[in-house]
């Protein structure tokens, strides 16, 4: 039987997928409802497969996703995301996730996915793998993708309306280097604040209004 940790900060929809797996045998032995709390609960559990929300308050799965990599390089995560863009499945294929399922997809796909990153294969629901061939093919570029991987980590945060004090709590950075990163994002971005930070996530579907 296949192991699962579940991670949302949404009780209904982790209930929902508990439901949805054991119905296809596969147990969820563990659920974090932060990424602060998975990296906290993955070494009690060491499930098969880690099922990571990328939207949660705190760190936020991307990060989370960096730091239990560092932690078990062998981790095999999945992570899930309402986002319709082709930036965050590349950022976190790029971290050490061996798969990406847009929420939008079918349930069915859920277990497709569990079953085929528990086998250490990569997966990639239909509609993202081709944004990104796509994407790809055409050159299609977003701002965010001149920013380096905590750049980017910074820059969500930011666009969500973090300050530079949670984002150095969440991230485990100083504030100082926050601000060195704030000041590059806003060079890179063409930004001069943190509204106009937000308002090119918003446009690129990196964050929801």
């Amino acid at each position: 039987m296949i192991r699962v940790m579940l991670v949302d900060d949404h009780a209904l929809v982790r209930m929902g997928f508990r439901m949805l797996l054991g119905d296809a045998q596969i147990e969820v032995v563990a659920e974090a409802d932060s990424g602060e709390d998975a990296c906290k609960l993955y070494p009690q559990h060491k499930p098969d497969v880690v099922v990571m929300d990328l939207t949660m308050p705190g760190m936020g799965g991307l990060e989370a996703v960096r730091r239990l990599i560092a932690q078990e390089p062998k981790i095999r995560i999945l992570c899930l995301s309402a986002h319709e863009d082709t930036a965050h499945p590349q950022r976190v294929l790029k971290a050490g996730a061996l798969g990406y399922l847009a929420k939008r997809s079918a349930p069915e796909a859920l277990i497709e996915a569990v079953t085929a990153v528990s086998r250490g294969k990569r997966y990639l629901d239909p509609e993202t793998a081709k944004a990104l061939a796509v994407a790809q093919i055409e050159g299609d570029s977003n701002p965010s993708e001149a920013l380096s991987e905590r750049e980017f980590s910074v820059f969500l945060q930011l666009a969500r309306g973090a300050t530079v004090a949670q984002i150095a709590e969440n991230l485990k950075l100083s504030p100082s280097t926050v601000g060195t990163h704030l000041y590059n994002i806003k060079q890179k971005l063409g930004a001069s604040n943190q509204s106009e930070i937000t308002l090119v996530a918003l446009r690129w579907g990196l964050i929801e209004a």
